[in-house]
């Protein structure tokens, strides 16, 4: 046997010798932790709310990022996990999860990975949310008022943001059911409390690209200050009187009286003749005015405030 072939038989002996012990010594599973956020619902600093049923997104990123890798979300109601969802996780270390929560009560969410050949066992912090089936009247005070005031600020309605339910707060709940089909009274119940927590209820602008503008729409007796393409402000409003009724179009504010006018008229701003929009005593939940629009006093100066003469105004149906 020549030398040459000696070489090779060695070489070969002892390449089958290293694949043992590369077996038996693989890399080692990679580091591993995550962050996550929620969505959805209303928060404070300690705690965020939810209505029964709406759907809650987590959304997080693992570091360093193994693609594939599994996640497992519980959402754990007293002792027992009332839901496990899983996600893998995407190249960028992203992920998210969407799942929807029950009936009321405080539910506690954590994020957990099983320790795996490419990633060590790792967890999130626990958070907590509440699931709330919210009703709230006038006199009432606390944390769901606050919250209440501040979703309808969110979706732009004119609410004072004091937790006291007071007949302001009632003014705007009027204008966010009247919006959304819901009756027409100052009473935020279940439902109101459902669609404000779900981020929903603003009013849909007819004209969102005519810049800053004022809208009216009579079947739903609404005045909506908008500006950018949103709504600002939207207000309870009575228009005209089936015998006086309001005209419909597109007008623009000449002219702007402030104060109270011998007919009542509070902080007035004209946008055709004599029609405009105003401060009155009796702002009913039916249309009862001679034309004009008629809003809440206490609404009345920062309406007239936010109009700039030459502003457009669009009346319909």
């Amino acid at each position: 046997m020549n030398a040459r072939l000696v070489a090779l038989i060695g070489a070969g002996l002892l390449a089958l010798g290293a694949g043992p012990a590369y077996a038996q010594n693989p890399p080692a599973p990679a580091a591993g932790a995550a962050s996550a956020g929620l969505k959805g619902g209303i928060a404070t600093q300690k705690m965020r709310y939810y209505a029964p049923s709406q759907e809650v997104v987590v959304r997080g990123r693992v570091t360093p990022a193994v693609q594939g890798e599994v996640l497992t979300l519980y959402a754990i109601r007293g002792k027992k996990a009332s839901k496990k969802v899983r996600r893998r996780v995407r190249s960028d270390g992203r992920f998210v999860f969407r799942f929807k929560v029950g009936g009321p009560g405080v539910l506690r969410l954590a994020i957990k990975h099983k320790a795996s050949p490419a990633q060590v066992a790792f967890r999130t912090k626990s958070r907590r949310i509440t699931v709330v089936d919210w009703q709230a009247g006038g006199g009432e005070r606390g944390l769901k008022v606050l919250l209440l005031q501040r979703a309808l600020v969110r979706e732009g309605f004119a609410t004072p943001v004091t937790g006291y339910y007071d007949d302001g707060t009632a003014r705007g709940v009027l204008a966010f059911r009247k919006t959304n089909g819901l009756g027409r009274d100052g009473y935020a119940s279940k439902d109101v409390f459902a669609m404000l927590l779900r981020g929903q209820g603003a009013y849909r602008l007819r004209h969102p690209k005519a810049g800053k503008h004022v809208e009216f729409d009579w079947s739903r007796q609404v005045l909506v200050l908008a500006r950018g393409g949103k709504p600002y402000r939207t207000y309870h409003t009575s228009s005209g009187a089936p015998a006086t009724p309001t005209v419909f179009g597109s007008y623009r504010f000449y002219l702007q009286t402030p104060g109270t006018n011998s007919k009542g008229m509070v902080h007035s701003s004209y946008f055709i003749g004599g029609y405009a929009i105003h401060g009155y005593a009796s702002v009913p939940t039916y249309p009862a005015s001679h034309g004009c629009l008629r809003v809440p006093i206490p609404n009345a100066l920062s309406i007239f405030n936010w109009i700039d003469i030459g502003d457009p105004i669009y009346t319909y149906r």
